[in-house]
C-alpha cells in the first residue's frame, strides 16, 4: 500500500515550478540573424570609410554659349616655351667657386646665383685703393707747395715763373689723382662681376656648369643645349607660350587674338585655352611653314619647357546680333576636369546613392574652362569633379563635405 501511494506521488503535478517562456525559440532563432545583419553593417561601414573622397560638379544647361561657336579651323604642332628665358654667364673669363641654385629652384630679380673665385681681383682692388692714396697725398703735397711759391712770390722772393711751375704740378697731380680713382672703380667693377646675379625672376631649368670648372661671356642668342662657358639657363614660367609652324596655305586663316586649345602629349586629357598672340612675319623656306605664336591663358605647374604640343586654332566667337536668350538654342555644359579618357573614349563619372555610373559622352567646343556635351547628359547630373586614375563603374565614394 506504500508503495502504492509512492508511485501515485510521483505522477503528481508540480505546480510550484516556474513555466518556460513561449518567446524562448523564436528569439534564439532570431539572433543569428540579428548577428548577420550586425556584420553586414559593420563592413558596409568599413567600406563606406575605405572609399575615396570626391569632389562633384552639377551639369549645367546654359543658353549663352554657341554650340557652333569655337569649331577648330586648323591644326599646328609645335612646343611649350617661355617668352622670357636666358643662358646666364659671367661677364669675365673664371673659375667657378660657389653655385647656389639647382635644376628647379626658384630665384627673384638680383639673387645671387654663382660666384667667381675673386682673389686677384681683390688684390688689384687693395692696390688701386693704394694708389689712390698715394695720388691724394702727393696732391696735399703739390698743394702746399703751391702755397708756398704763392707766398714766396707776393713777398717777391721768388719768381713768378715759379710760381705757375707750382700750380702746373698741382694739375698734374689732380689729374693723376682722378686716373687712380678711375683705375679703382674699373678693378671694383671687376670684382662686382665675379658675383652672378640674376636678370629676372624665373626657375632654373638646366644647370651647365659645376663648382671648380671655368666659365666666360658667351655671345648672345646661343642654344640652351650647346651653350658653352655658361653656368644656367633661366627661364620665366609665368610667361610660356607654344611656338607653332603654320603651312604657308593656312597663314591667312589665322590673325592676331585667334582663339586656340593647346594639348601637350604628356597630359592629354587636359586642354588649355589659348589665343593667338603673333604670327612671325617671314616664312621658313626649307619647311614652307610661318612660325606662329600662342599664349596660354590658364597654365598650370604641369606645364614644362620643350614640351611637345599641338594648337588648334578655333573659329572667333560669331555675334549674336539681338538674339533673346530664351531664343537661343540650350548646350549641355560640363567641367573640363570632369571629362576623362578611357580606352580611347571620353567619359564621366555619375554618383548616385554613394556609387559612381561611368558614362560616354560626345563632347563638342571647349570655352573658358568649360566643354559642351553634345550626347551623353541631358543636364542636372552629378558627377565626380576629378576623377581618379582607378575610379571603376559601381564603385563606391564619399562626396567630400
Amino acid at each position: 500500500m506504500a508503495d502504492l501511494k509512492g508511485e501515485l506521488a510521483t505522477l503528481k503535478i508540480d505546480r510550484t515550478r516556474p513555466k518556460r517562456s513561449p518567446w524562448r525559440w523564436p528569439l534564439l532563432l532570431l539572433l543569428p540573424v540579428v548577428v548577420a545583419l550586425g556584420v553586414l553593417y559593420a563592413l558596409r561601414a568599413r567600406q563606406a570609410l575605405s572609399a575615396p573622397e570626391v569632389e562633384t560638379v552639377t551639369v549645367a544647361v546654359s543658353r549663352d554659349v554657341q554650340p557652333s561657336a569655337g569649331t577648330p579651323i586648323l591644326t599646328a604642332s609645335g612646343y611649350v616655351v617661355a617668352r622670357r628665358q636666358a643662358v646666364v654667364s659671367a661677364k669675365i673669363q673664371g673659375r667657378l667657386e660657389e653655385l647656389r641654385v639647382e635644376e628647379g629652384s626658384e630665384v627673384k630679380k638680383g639673387d645671387i646665383l654663382a660666384r667667381l673665385e675673386a682673389y686677384d681681383f681683390e688684390a688689384a682692388v687693395n692696390r688701386a685703393r693704394a694708389a689712390v692714396q698715394r695720388a691724394e697725398a702727393d696732391l696735399a703735397e703739390q698743394e702746399r707747395l703751391l702755397r708756398v711759391a704763392e707766398k714766396l712770390t707776393a713777398e717777391q722772393i721768388l719768381a713768378e715763373d715759379e710760381r705757375e711751375a707750382a700750380e702746373s704740378r698741382v694739375r698734374i697731380a689732380k689729374a693723376g689723382l682722378a686716373q687712380q680713382e678711375a683705375d679703382l672703380a674699373f678693378v671694383e667693377a671687376q670684382l662686382q662681376n665675379t658675383v652672378i646675379r640674376a636678370p629676372f625672376a624665373g626657375v632654373v631649368i638646366k644647370k651647365m656648369a659645376e663648382v671648380g670648372e671655368s666659365v666666360a661671356p658667351i655671345p648672345p642668342g646661343v642654344n640652351i643645349s650647346t651653350a658653352s662657358g655658361a653656368i644656367v639657363a633661366l627661364a620665366d614660367l609665368a610667361t610660356l607660350e607654344v611656338e607653332a609652324d603654320v603651312a604657308e596655305a593656312n597663314v591667312a586663316k589665322v590673325g592676331h587674338g585667334q582663339p586656340a586649345e593647346v594639348t601637350v602629349e604628356a597630359i592629354p586629357d587636359r586642354r588649355y585655352e589659348a589665343v593667338l598672340r603673333q604670327v612671325i612675319p617671314t616664312a621658313d623656306r626649307t619647311k614652307a611653314t610661318v612660325m606662329v605664336k600662342v599664349t596660354i591663358l590658364d597654365q598650370d605647374e604641369d606645364l614644362k619647357p620643350e614640351m611637345s604640343a599641338k594648337v588648334t586654332f578655333l573659329e572667333p566667337e560669331p555675334e549674336t546680333g539681338d538674339v533673346p536668350p530664351e531664343e537661343a538654342p540650350a548646350v549641355v555644359l560640363v567641367p573640363r576636369e570632369a571629362v576623362v579618357s578611357r580606352d580611347s573614349r571620353s567619359v564621366v563619372y555619375l554618383v548616385r546613392e554613394g556609387k559612381v555610373q561611368e558614362r560616354p559622352v560626345v563632347l563638342g567646343t571647349a570655352r573658358k574652362g568649360q566643354v559642351i556635351v553634345e550626347d551623353g547628359l541631358a543636364g542636372g547630373e552629378t558627377l565626380v569633379a576629378r576623377p581618379p586614375d582607378g575610379l571603376a563603374d559601381g564603385d563606391t565614394v564619399r562626396i567630400k563635405a
